[in-house]
C-alpha cells in the first residue's frame, strides 16, 4: 500500500509540472521577425537574337551591351596601301564582310559617325545633286541619319579603313557603342537614345529617329 501511494504521488506531480492553472501548457510558434525580409535576386537574361525592325531602342541597347567588349586601342588606326595612320581619339573599323566600314573624325560634324555601306538598293541620285554621288555614304550624329550624298573626295576615309570588328564584339567610343553581327552592324548613340542598323539590305533607324523629307542633294534622311 505504501509503495502504491508513492507511485500515485509521482504521477500527480508529473501531471502538475505539465499544466499551468489546470490547462495543458501550449508551445506557441515563434513569430517571424518583422525586421527581416526575404528577397529573391532578380534574374536577367541577355538577349540572344538581334533586334528586329521597329524594336524599342531599349532592346537594341540591351542587345548591343550583351556583346563582348572589344579592345578600343586596336581601332585608333587606319590602313591604306601599306600606310598606317594614327587617328588619336578617333576610331575606324569595318565589319567582317567589309559590307560596312565606319570612321569618326573630330573635325567633321563634332565626331559624328561616318559609314560607307555597300547597299544592295541605295537611294537614287536626286535630280538636284551635282558632283560625285555616293549612295552608300551614311552620316549619323545621334539626332539625324542621312543616307546617300555628294562627295568630291573620300573625306575621313582618306586615311583608309580600320581593323575588323568581329561578330559579337562591342566597340565603345564617345557617345557611341557598336556591335557587329551577321545581320548587320548595330550602333547606339547614348546621348540621344537613338540607334541604327547598317547592312546591305538598308539602314534601319531605332528610337526617336523617324523618316523625314530629305534636303537637297541627300538621298534619304531620318531625324529625331
Amino acid at each position: 500500500m505504501r509503495m502504491a501511494g508513492l507511485i500515485a504521488v509521482s504521477v500527480l506531480l508529473a501531471g502538475c509540472s505539465q499544466s499551468v492553472g489546470g490547462q495543458a501548457e501550449r508551445i506557441e510558434p515563434i513569430p517571424p521577425d518583422p525586421g527581416r525580409t526575404t528577397t529573391t535576386a532578380p534574374t536577367t537574361t541577355a538577349p540572344v537574337q538581334p533586334p528586329e525592325a521597329s524594336a524599342p531602342v531599349a532592346d537594341v541597347i540591351a542587345w548591343i551591351e550583351a556583346g563582348d567588349p572589344a579592345d578600343a586601342t586596336q581601332y585608333n588606326v587606319a590602313f591604306r596601301e601599306g600606310t598606317t595612320t594614327q587617328l588619336g581619339d578617333d576610331v575606324a573599323f569595318r565589319t567582317p564582310t567589309s559590307t560596312t566600314q565606319c570612321m569618326t573624325d573630330s573635325s567633321y560634324r563634332d565626331g559624328a559617325l561616318v559609314c560607307l555601306v555597300d547597299l544592295a538598293d541605295p537611294p537614287p541620285r536626286p535630280a538636284d545633286a551635282y558632283g560625285e554621288w555616293k549612295g552608300g555614304w551614311v552620316d549619323y550624329d545621334g539626332t539625324t541619319v542621312t543616307v546617300g550624298s555628294v562627295h568630291g573626295d573620300p573625306g575621313p576615309f582618306t586615311a583608309g579603313v580600320g581593323a575588323e570588328l568581329p561578330y559579337g564584339q562591342v566597340l565603345a567610343f564617345g557617345d557611341y557603342r557598336c556591335r557587329a553581327d551577321t545581320v548587320g552592324l548595330f550602333c547606339v548613340n547614348y546621348a540621344h537614345q537613338s540607334a541604327v542598323r547598317f547592312s546591305d539590305a538598308g539602314v534601319e533607324p531605332f528610337g526617336c529617329l523617324q523618316p523625314v523629307t530629305a534636303p537637297p542633294q541627300i538621298g534619304q534622311m531620318f531625324r529625331c
